[in-house]
């Protein structure tokens, strides 16, 4: 008999770009842990961040909106206190909701649903404190010898070494995880266990965020096994191209081999570090093959690709995240995905479309619109139907959209990519159009070919809706999603 409500466990990484695995086709890098997971598992090859930065990121995901629509659009902005995050959704269903590790929210409440929280991410910023002298803080701030550097100096200063990113906070996010694990399953100290609750955990790892460092024998192993990016991008471009790093000026060809090498061993320390948490759950009697999990990253990230690096763009390196959700097996057995096997889905999917997945995954009701944050509904859509039949194909909506600091937007429909840019210095830069299908490297701009004109001409339509080009639409509320309309959990067979 299938639990009522079972257990979630969630794994995020940190601009983690969506090829850097090997589930993925990715023949160098080691992540034996998501392999595994992926194999049963379902993959989605098209999924986005619904913003290509940290903040903004997360906070969607937590509430299941657009930036526009949950006003979290820019780095250092939060989610209103209280909001109804899809983690506060399922304490409110009896779940012991717990996150281990960054979530990044700096406004005063700290816990937004969770109902605990484990690691050092928890501070709320001197912008947030009701009459704070800004300048005080700046006075007294302690300098730091990991400040973040600009692209050129995170490359150039990349290779062996520990930062605060890439061990200590994620090692004690780690450890916690495995503590809690013991009391929340067994505690044979105090016998306060509570096994039957059900449990979602999230464990939210900060690397492979830069500054790159990882271990000596990783650089090794990588050093000469890595290809990285090293020709100029054909594409030029204010927005996309902004803050490039030219080899042989700005960087050494070692530098960014360096640089590569260590990212790719820091994907592999995460992946080690979430088997450890398979390991520990396995130890207090659970089986993994009785719970959803889920793996994704906030964004992620250019790593040299077109001259750029870290993240901000709506280039595939910093815009595609990985995706993999494996259900329990007794789903997985009805839905004809063997043990061996990973289902692939191709469609255009949203990581606001994890708030509706987990809501139907846990058997709880998706929250009223007058509940949620602003009060402005979801932009989030079940991806189970696309899990379970091809059928869903039919009818999915094959839309996905990320928006940058209130002014530039992403709508990705089928292999075409539409952006528009509100600040473009010449009005030929405000609008570019990519399609994957014939330039893969997005190297051109399709915008002013007359094949596609039809297909501008919707997109353009579909920006003024979402409240952003010429003619916008003043009553933007939401995204305008009907997957809601079924609102109850087991609408989808699971």
């Amino acid at each position: 008999m299938e639990d009522i409500h079972p257990n979630i466990l969630f794994l995020m990484s940190d601009e983690h770009r969506a090829d850097v695995a090997g589930y993925a086709g990715n023949p160098v890098v080691h992540t034996p842990v998501l392999d595994l997971l992926a194999a049963g598992g379902v993959v989605f090859r098209n999924a986005y961040t619904p913003s290509p930065t940290c903040i903004p990121a997360r906070q969607c995901i937590a509430a299941g909106q657009l930036p526009r629509t949950c006003k979290v659009e820019t780095y250092g902005e939060d989610l209103p206190p209280f909001s109804m995050t899809f983690a506060k959704r399922l304490s409110q269903f009896g779940y012991a909701t717990v996150c281990a590790g960054k979530m990044h929210h700096d406004g005063p409440d700290q816990m937004q649903g969770w109902t605990t929280r484990i690691g050092s991410d928890m501070n709320v910023a001197p912008r947030y404190i009701e009459g704070c002298d800004t300048e005080s803080y700046r006075m007294f701030r302690h300098p730091s010898s990991y400040r973040r550097c600009d692209d050129a100096g995170e490359v150039s200063r990349a290779g062996v070494g520990h930062g605060r990113y890439t061990h200590d906070r994620d090692a004690h996010a780690l450890s916690g995880t495995l503590r809690f694990i013991e009391h929340h399953f067994t505690d044979v100290f105090a016998d306060k266990a509570s096994p039957t609750q059900p449990l979602l955990l999230k464990v939210s790892f900060q690397r492979p965020h830069l500054p790159y460092l990882t271990t000596e024998e990783k650089i090794t192993y990588y050093l000469n096994r890595v290809s990285p990016w090293l020709e100029e991008a054909p594409f030029e471009h204010h927005a996309l191209n902004r803050e490039r790093v030219v080899v042989g000026k700005d960087v050494t060809t070692r530098d960014v081999q360096k640089a590569t090498a260590a990212y790719y061993g820091m994907v592999e320390e995460i992946d080690a570090d979430y088997g450890e948490v398979l390991k520990h759950l396995a130890l207090v009697g659970q089986d993994i093959d009785d719970w959803w999990v889920v793996f994704t990253a906030d964004h992620g990230s250019m790593l040299g690709e077109h001259g750029v690096w870290s993240k901000g763009k709506f280039y595939e390196g910093s815009v595609r995240v990985p995706l993999l959700i494996r259900p329990p097996k007794s789903i997985r057995e009805r839905w004809g995905i063997s043990s061996t096997n990973t289902r692939y889905v191709d469609q255009n999917v949203n990581l606001c479309d994890l708030y509706a997945t987990i809501c139907e995954a846990a058997g709880v009701a998706f929250p009223e619109t007058a509940s949620t944050v602003q009060g402005a509904g979801l932009d989030s859509r079940s991806l189970v139907p696309l899990m379970s039949t091809d059928d869903a194909y039919v009818s999915w909506d094959d839309e996905s959209v990320s928006q940058y600091r209130g002014e530039e937007i992403m709508i990705k429909r089928g292999n075409l990519k539409y952006q528009f840019y509100e600040n473009a210095p010449v009005p030929e830069m405000a609008e570019v159009l990519f399609d994957l299908d014939v330039d893969p490297c997005e190297s051109r701009n399709y915008i002013d070919s007359p094949q596609y004109a039809s297909a501008i001409e919707v997109f353009r339509a579909r920006c003024a809706k979402l409240g952003f080009g010429s003619n916008v639409d003043p009553g933007y509320v939401n995204a305008g999603y009907d997957e809601l309309e079924s609102s109850l959990p087991g609408a989808h067979s699971l």
